[in-house]
């Protein structure tokens, strides 16, 4: 038995280990038009590509924006300038080829977001 040589507490631990390692946590790669650009109350940014059902809070201007299931964080001046790249895109109709977004909020699909998710934006590229 190879337990049998394990301790109690490590095997609880070993346990923890792999319950948290399960956490949901997912990756999307959307496309699309910026249809929504929406600057939300305290500091927050939403975002909205043609291939969505609803926008989805990215970033905060303010302080440091950290969502659960990843292990990366996006500072205010980031926030700031995907702010202002989003809204060029949206004023110009320029399509956006890729938006990595990252987190457990994150569905499987692009139309399938629920109401005021949060998640990371990883990369996006024109």
């Amino acid at each position: 038995m190879m337990f049998k040589y394990l301790s109690p507490h490590l095997i609880v631990t070993c346990l923890l280990s792999a319950f948290t390692l399960n956490t949901s946590t997912a990756e999307l790669v959307c496309s699309g038009t910026v249809e929504e650009v929406s600057y939300h109350a305290n500091d927050q940014m939403m975002v909205r590509l043609s291939g969505m059902n609803l926008a989805v809070f990215v970033c905060n201007t303010e302080t440091t924006w950290t969502v659960t299931g990843t292990g990366y964080t996006t500072g205010p001046k980031t926030c700031a300038a995907m702010y202002s790249t989003f809204l060029a895109a949206k004023l110009s109709g320029k399509p956006i080829n890729s938006v990595y977004f990252d987190g457990a909020d994150v569905p499987t699909t692009c139309n399938g977001w629920g109401s005021w998710k949060n998640a990371n934006i990883r990369h996006y590229r024109f």
